[in-house]
């Protein structure tokens, strides 16, 4: 997949494309307990580290990722990203959130505005999200957006539940039909 739209805007939110800029926002993101908890430890412990993993991600062709602000303010709250992994057949959907801004609707809301634009490019026809079994919100979210259970997966020692959909079947693709 070609890169990704760079921005779209919801009711509540903006997302912009992840850039150099978002260094600090993503050291943080990345040392969250969240993440280190859900994600792992990718151990990026600077801001150079930081702009480091933004250019290998920036050169990755088959790797997306969105910083996500509230609309109002600016405020990075989260990311979404859209990747074809190497050890999946097709592309994930994934997010991470501050846990403050959890609770809200916002990574519905985000997760929901990069996936509409996915389907409206109509060479995705299935969707992944990887998450582990712990990850009970994480798990809400992906049945919330109309992905199902399909198998486990190991990922280096890593026990990871893999969910799927028919890009047909998301809950919100009725909404894009004529």
């Amino acid at each position: 997949m070609k890169k990704a739209r760079p921005h779209f805007e919801t009711a509540r939110l903006q997302l912009d494309k992840l850039s150099y800029v978002d260094s600090e926002f993503f050291l943080e993101l990345v040392n969250s307990p969240e993440w280190l908890k859900y994600i792992g430890d990718r151990k990026i412990r600077t801001t150079k580290d930081a702009r480091t993993q933004i250019k290998k991600i920036k050169d990755n062709p088959d790797g997306n990722y969105w910083v996500v602000r509230l609309k109002d303010q600016l405020i990075p709250i989260g990311i979404i990203t859209f990747i074809k992994r190497s050890y999946l057949d097709h592309y994930d959907i994934g997010f991470a959130f501050f846990s403050k801004y959890g609770g809200r609707g916002y990574a519905f809301e985000a997760t929901t505005a990069v996936l509409r634009d996915v389907l409206m490019n109509k060479k995705h026809s299935l969707i992944l999200a990887i998450t582990v079994a712990e990850n009970t919100s994480s798990i809400k979210l992906i049945e919330k957006l109309g992905l199902t259970y399909w198998k486990n997966l190991q990922v280096e020692n890593d026990p990871l539940l893999v969910y799927s959909t028919k890009a047909a079947d998301l809950v919100f693709s009725r909404e894009l039909q004529p």
